[in-house]
């Protein structure tokens, strides 16, 4: 459950104004009877054509607590080629109590590779534990994927599955699936998101931790292509998982 949370935080800001140079989101993210649980902080800045994608997610109150006041950031940082974000590298911080794991993925453009590195803290210092190769390539990371979303998936109206790669998504194999519901279903997305001018999604998220039937992320999308509420359904003993922007 408590991991849960930080990784909708991660895709809770699936959309960004492509234009913009400086975008900040706020998400607050609230769990059944447990009520709010986290705050999850967005920024994407451009800068020519560099940009830097920083998601940074905290527990709180109870959730603050029983999590040993954990916390968790990602940080995607490339260029941009025709308005999409290129990542170069990704870095994703985790950290509650005594512990602190670092995982940092370089991305080599020419060579197609991914090479990924593991660091821990012992003894107060950040050592290497690891570093592999990964067996698939892409130009996006996690970060870099969603927020290109807008750009890859452009007729929105069209209802059909996406499958597309990111850095970060070992666990299924770099694939990650969106799906854009027919007609008939949207009864049931306005129901559960709320009704006005959005672009409604599913992310499919193929990973144990969520303790979900099917993993299944629904979005709600506004005009200024901003996420507003993201819920993650069904989970199990818990119900569902909503995130709302607050700014």
């Amino acid at each position: 459950m408590k991991k849960s949370l930080f990784i909708l935080g991660l895709v809770l800001t699936f959309m960004s104004q492509m234009q913009a140079k400086v975008l900040d989101v706020s998400y607050r993210v609230s769990f059944g009877m447990f009520g709010q649980m986290g705050i999850a902080d967005a920024h994407l800045e451009t800068n020519g054509n560099k940009y830097t994608i920083d998601i940074s997610m905290k527990a709180t109150g109870l959730a603050k607590t029983l999590s040993k006041n954990r916390k968790e950031r990602h940080i995607s940082k490339g260029h941009v080629v025709n308005g999409l974000y290129i990542s170069d590298s990704y870095k994703v911080i985790k950290s509650y109590g005594k512990k602190y794991v670092e995982k940092v993925y370089t991305i080599d453009h020419k060579k197609k590779k991914v090479i990924k590195e593991y660091f821990r803290k012992k003894n107060g210092k950040i050592q290497k534990e690891k570093r592999i190769v990964l067996d698939f390539y892409s130009k996006n990371d996690l970060l870099a994927l969603y927020f290109n979303l807008s750009k890859l998936i452009q007729n929105k109206d069209k209802a059909g599955i996406y499958t597309l790669t990111a850095v970060g998504a070992e666990r299924q194999k770099g694939i990650v699936k969106v799906i854009i519901p027919k007609d008939k279903e949207l009864k049931r997305y306005k129901k559960t998101l709320g009704e006005g001018n959005y672009w409604y999604m599913t992310a499919i998220i193929y990973q144990k931790i969520f303790a979900s039937n099917k993993g299944e992320l629904m979005l709600a999308v506004g005009k200024d292509s901003v996420t507003q509420k993201a819920v993650l359904k069904d989970l199990i003993m818990f119900g569902d998982l909503v995130a709302e922007r607050i700014k």
